[in-house]
């Protein structure tokens, strides 16, 4: 992707790229049907500016896995209230209540693995739901909402700087392993989740068996952004969207701001980017209809894990402490994936890479963008696969590449 496009991947595609986490329409029950989610709203959902709870998030979730069909089980994993011995809790919150992380576990063959997955910005673990039928056959699966996303508790996001922010979702993992009892795992991010997942493992390195990195944010730094972003930011609209992403604008709000027009706005990036404009495999009707509930309620619901925009990237989408300055210290094997049309470049990863002292693969997957797991689940399923070779295979060296991918 031309790095003049980068700057405003979060509010220029606020109707876009990072809108992958919003929509829907009201449904008073959990136990409704797709035709019934378009028709009958409840005249609360017309008299609230903002059509959204808790429980319609858990419900929504519930909907759109209704399309998995392996067996699964949710529970709110109780991750107190602060790590043990910090003097902040989650993360200076002056409220002494525990918080809890929104959990998924897949039915597994007995002794199967465990991966871990870790959605980007904007999204929760549903965004999965493509996946979770055809990894469940070797992992034990399990999928979560970080703090502060989806149906997990969001506390207010008090965070006042880059390395506070971090340890907000860094701590906030390492306590829900330990409230899960797993010691180590494969573990696989989007996105900004890859970003997260990288630096847990730089500070958890003996829980992580792979890292599976997946259109992964934050190997970029500002000093690489080009003279052509340079000058854009020293225009009038330059200007203008630097202010508004320093002062921690994000697309919930706009989605938020316009109350019961938002699930509209929703619909409509579904639409255009899963279905209209999909770059690889499109979406049925029915999975576009319960993904787009499903993601209005998660976006539309009370700000908190995605107040980190700032704290995290620097305008432009990159990192204040990019991942490329850590590679020497990498401990954990590492699979890079992309899509084919993913607009996260691979050229920092492939310079980080050369800065490591493990193994370090980067795959690229035909027919799809930054979401490859929706695009060309197939084809995300055999890049995962072969990421974790050493793990599933018996004869991991005579594994060959799966057909259509492509090694870097």
């Amino acid at each position: 992707m031309n790095k003049l496009h980068r700057p405003i991947c979060l509010i220029r595609r606020s109707k876009s790229r990072f809108l992958s986490s919003a929509m829907a329409e009201e449904i008073s029950s959990s136990s409704v049907s797709v035709s019934e989610t378009t028709s009958k709203r409840s005249l609360w959902s017309y008299l609230r500016w903002v059509p959204t709870s808790t429980q319609q998030i858990i419900a929504a979730e519930k909907r759109l896995l209704s399309i998995v069909k392996t067996p699964y089980t949710q529970e709110l994993v109780n991750i107190g209230s602060g790590p043990p011995g910090s003097k902040i809790k989650w993360f200076r919150s002056t409220s002494d209540e525990p918080r809890f992380i929104n959990t998924i576990t897949f039915d597994s063959k007995k002794d199967a693995p465990t991966l871990v997955m870790i959605h980007g910005y904007g999204a929760s673990q549903g965004f999965f739901f493509r996946n979770f039928d055809s990894l469940a056959k070797h992992f034990r699966v399990i999928a979560i909402d970080q703090l502060g996303w989806g149906a997990s508790s969001r506390p207010d996001f008090t965070c006042k700087s880059t390395e506070e922010t971090e340890a907000w979702f860094v701590d906030s993992l390492e306590e829900w392993r330990k409230a899960k009892n797993i010691d180590n795992f494969v573990l696989l991010g989007h996105s900004l989740g890859g970003y997260i997942a990288a630096k847990y493992a730089l500070k958890h390195p003996e829980h992580v068996k792979q890292l599976v990195l997946v259109g992964s944010a934050g190997f970029s730094s500002p000093n690489e952004e080009s003279e052509a972003f340079t000058r854009f930011k020293e225009t009038w609209k330059g200007s203008m969207l630097k202010n508004l992403w320093e002062s921690n604008f994000t697309p919930q709000k706009l989605v938020r701001g316009i109350g019961p027009f938002g699930p509209d706005m929703v619909r409509r990036y579904t639409s255009a980017r899963f279905v209209a404009h999909s770059t690889g495999e499109v979406l049925s009707d029915e999975a576009a209809t319960l993904l787009t509930d499903y993601m209005y309620h998660t976006f539309a619901a009370k700000a908190s894990g995605e107040l980190c925009l700032k704290y995290i990237f620097a305008f432009g989408a990159y990192v204040h402490r990019p991942l490329l300055e850590s590679a020497p210290q990498w401990k954990v094997p590492t699979s890079l994936i992309y899509g084919f049309t993913d607009w996260m470049s691979f050229d920092a990863a492939q310079e980080a890479r050369k800065q490591m002292n493990v193994p370090c693969e980067i795959l690229r997957i035909p027919m799809a963008g930054h979401f490859a797991f929706i695009d060309n689940p197939d084809g995300f399923h055999a890049s995962v696969l072969h990421a974790c070779r050493r793990i599933l295979s018996t004869d991991p060296d005579n594994v060959p590449l799966p057909d259509g991918l492509q090694s870097v």
